[in-house]
C-alpha cells in the first residue's frame, strides 16, 4: 500500500489525482489540505479518510470541523497546517496540487522530511528551484514531475545519458488565440481567455496558457528539473495536444511521448515511477488523428514567453517578481479591473523595477512577491 498526501485536493490536479487513487486499490491518502472549499472537502474525507485535513484559514477549518465531527480526522488549518500536511509521518509522497508560491515552504518540509514529491506546482521550481534540486539532492528525493510536458520530458529522458541531451522540445498549444494579432488581442474577455481548445484546467492556469506565461513558468521549471542551460529548451506550437513534448539527443534522435490530453496520465506515473499500470480511458487514434502540426511561437504577439526567457536567464529573484506579477495581473484580469494586455504589461514593469537578488533565500523570495504585489497595486 502505498500512501499519499496531497496539498491543493480540491482543484483540477488535486481532484484527477483522486480520481487515479479510486482506479487503484494500493494508494491510501493519509493528508488532504484545500483552500476554501469545504463542502468538496467535507466529501474528500468521507470517501477517502485521511487522518489530517487542512484548509487555508481557521474559519473554514472551523466550519469543516463541524461537518465531519462524526469521523476520526483531524483539521488544522493555514501555513502551519500546511506544513504539517507535507510532513504527515504515514505519507511516503506529496503531491503538490496547490495553486502559487505558498507551495514552496511546504514543499522544504516535505523533502526534509524524506517525501518524495509529485510535483504539480511549477512555481516553487521557478522562484526556488536553486533551494529545491539541491535539497532533494541532499535528502535522496525524488522530484516527478506532474505537468504534462515536463512528464513527457521525464519520461523520454528515463535510462538516458543526461549529458547526451542536447535540447528540449518543450510543445505548446498555442492557446484560444493562436495566430491572434496584438489588435485582435485588446479586446479579449475572461470568457473569452478561458476556452481552452485542448485542455480542462483551474481558471489561472487556463489563462496563463492563453497568454504562454504558461509555457513561460514551464521553459523555467524545465531548466531545473532537467539540468539544463534556458538555450536548450525550444518551445514548439502543436496545437493538437498530442505530442506532449520530446528530447532531442547529441545523435540527432529525437524522442517524444504523446498520449491523448488527460492529466490522470502523468498524475499515476508519478505516482508509481518507475512501474507504468493500466489507465482506463480514449487512446490515440492515428488514423482518425491524420495529421501533427507544428509553428514556431509568435514571441512579439506573445511577448510572455520572451519574457520568460529574460527572466530566467537574468535569475536570482527575477523569476519570482515575473511569476508574481502574472499571479496579480491574472486577478485583476478575471475581476475584470485591467484589460487582456495588461497582463504583460503588469509583467514587464515590475521586472523593471525589481532590483534582483542572485541567490535569495525563501524569506526573501517571499519578500519579493509581496513587494511586486505593492509595486503594482500602487500603480494600477
Amino acid at each position: 500500500m502505498k500512501k499519499i498526501a496531497i496539498l491543493g485536493s480540491t482543484g483540477s490536479i488535486g481532484t484527477q489525482t483522486l480520481e487515479v487513487v479510486e482506479q487503484n486499490r494500493d494508494l491510501q491518502v493519509t493528508a488532504l489540505a484545500a483552500g476554501s472549499n469545504v463542502r468538496l472537502m467535507e466529501q474528500q474525507i468521507r470517501r477517502f479518510s485521511p487522518a489530517l485535513a487542512c484548509m487555508g484559514d481557521e474559519e473554514k477549518a472551523r466550519e469543516l470541523r463541524t461537518l465531519t465531527k462524526d469521523l476520526n480526522v483531524r483539521i488544522t488549518s493555514g501555513m502551519e497546517g500546511l506544513l504539517e500536511v507535507a510532513a504527515e509521518p504515514q505519507s511516503e509522497i506529496l503531491v503538490t496540487a496547490i495553486v502559487g508560491m505558498i507551495g514552496i515552504r511546504p514543499t522544504i518540509a516535505a523533502i526534509e522530511a524524506g517525501k518524495d514529491i509529485a510535483l504539480a506546482n511549477k512555481e516553487t521550481l521557478v522562484t526556488a528551484g536553486h533551494l529545491i534540486m539541491p535539497l532533494a539532492k541532499e535528502k535522496n528525493v525524488k522530484i516527478l514531475p506532474v505537468d504534462s510536458e515536463h512528464s513527457a520530458i521525464f519520461q523520454c529522458m528515463n535510462g538516458e545519458d543526461k549529458r547526451a541531451v542536447h535540447k528540449i522540445l518543450l510543445t505548446a498549444s498555442g492557446g484560444p488565440f493562436r495566430g491572434w494579432s496584438k489588435e485582435q488581442l485588446s479586446n479579449v474577455q475572461p470568457e473569452d481567455a478561458l476556452k481552452h481548445p485542448n485542455w480542462s484546467m483551474g481558471k489561472k492556469i487556463t489563462i496563463d496558457s492563453s497568454t504562454m506565461v504558461n509555457k513561460g513558468l514551464e521553459v523555467m521549471e524545465a531548466k531545473w528539473l532537467f539540468g539544463v542551460d534556458l538555450d536548450q529548451i525550444q518551445v514548439v506550437v502543436q496545437p493538437q495536444s498530442v505530442i506532449h513534448s520530446m528530447v532531442e539527443f547529441e545523435d540527432g534522435a529525437v524522442m517524444a511521448q504523446l498520449g491523448t490530453p488527460d492529466m490522470k496520465l502523468p498524475i499515476q506515473y508519478a505516482l508509481y515511477y518507475p512501474e507504468r499500470r493500466f489507465l482506463p480511458g480514449e487512446r490515440l487514434d492515428f488514423a482518425k488523428l491524420g495529421k501533427i502540426s507544428f509553428e514556431e511561437p509568435d514571441l512579439l504577439v506573445f511577448r510572455g514567453l520572451s519574457l520568460a526567457y529574460q527572466a530566467g536567464r537574468e535569475g536570482g529573484s527575477i523569476p519570482t517578481v515575473y511569476n508574481a506579477a502574472n499571479e496579480y495581473a491574472v486577478a485583476k484580469f478575471l475581476g475584470r479591473k485591467i484589460s487582456y494586455p495588461a497582463i504583460i504589461e503588469m509583467i514587464e514593469s515590475a521586472m523593471e523595477s525589481h532590483h534582483r537578488i542572485m541567490q535569495p533565500k525563501v524569506e526573501e523570495i517571499l519578500a519579493a512577491e509581496q513587494e511586486t504585489y505593492e509595486f503594482l497595486e500602487s500603480r494600477w
